[in-house]
């Protein structure tokens, strides 16, 4: 199954356009949406997941038209938000067994079985009787991941997941959202390269609108190659550094900015050659394509 995204586009009240002639094709598998914060991702995420109109274009999943069959895709559709809310005096066994009745499934037996399995495989079996209030920012993502699954859906959207995660909770994180990606369409929008990096094979970078880079991470990398070059300067010349060169990262080592520029030709004047990552990729598309503008 295929999500397609054909030319859409939105612009809000206030004059903002949120997405640009967006046209992207989504096959089954980990996708990433890679972009700043107010890039136009959760605007895209909301309509993906029925909760907002588009003004034009078209979406469809597989068979399914997206923007007016609604009902239907809601059938077949998970959806972790970035924020959502949990009833903190319930355990996750008793609100996953209330989920899964409103989502229909009604026979005892069956229910049992699916909330059991959705607690194992988010590895939350073990505190399942533990009310929700007890949990982890990580373990209350994951069990939003578990609702999302009850319906067993063909389409999977799961927005900024691990924002505000430590490395312990993300990698966990990371082990449960790498199994979902055989038979469903997942949709992995976030703003932290490493999430992409660790999860998908093949991803989007997005911003104010519009989709700047699509393929597959590593084809992206090595086209790359040969073009980016680091070297360590004082914290007084990065700004010279910026008005002479393509810098598009920086970090501190020790106190000293580590720059990272892109350069068709060897800059010599003490840079050296490196391979480059997906970071490389990523802030070298966000810088060239920035302007002032605000996308909600």
């Amino acid at each position: 199954m295929e999500l397609i995204i054909n030319n859409l586009s939105k612009t809000y009240s206030n004059g903002i356009r949120a997405l640009d002639t967006i046209f992207l094709e989504i096959p089954t598998g980990m996708f990433g949406l890679l972009g700043p914060n107010g890039a136009g991702k959760s605007t895209l995420m909301r309509t993906l997941a029925t909760l907002q109109e588009a003004d034009s274009g078209a979406i469809t999943l597989g068979d399914l038209d997206l923007l007016k069959q609604k009902n239907e895709i809601r059938q077949v559709l998970g959806y972790l938000p970035q924020q959502f809310g949990l009833y903190p005096k319930i355990s996750a066994e008793v609100l996953l067994n209330h989920l899964a009745v409103l989502k229909g499934i009604t026979n005892k037996n069956e229910r049992k079985e699916l909330v059991a399995a959705l607690l194992h495989k988010t590895n939350l079996y073990d505190v399942r009787n533990l009310n929700l209030s007890g949990f982890s920012g990580g373990m209350k993502q994951r069990f939003g991941i578990a609702q999302a699954l009850i319906n067993n859906p063909k389409l999977l959207i799961v927005d900024e997941p691990t924002a505000g995660l430590d490395p312990l909770e993300r990698n966990r994180f990371y082990n449960v959202l790498s199994e979902l990606g055989e038979n469903t369409v997942v949709i992995l929008s976030t703003h932290i390269v490493d999430d992409v990096k660790e999860l998908c094979t093949n991803m989007a970078i997005i911003n104010q609108g519009q989709v700047l880079l699509k393929g597959e991470p590593l084809k992206l990398i090595d086209e790359l190659y040969g073009k980016v070059y680091k070297k360590t300067i004082t914290k007084h010349e990065l700004e010279d550094y910026k008005q002479n060169y393509q810098v598009i990262s920086e970090t501190l080592f020790l106190g000293k900015p580590i720059i990272h520029i892109l350069s068709e030709v060897d800059p010599r004047n003490g840079f050296s050659p490196i391979a480059a990552d997906l970071e490389d990729v990523y802030f070298s598309q966000i810088l060239s394509n920035t302007h002032p503008k605000v996308i909600i």
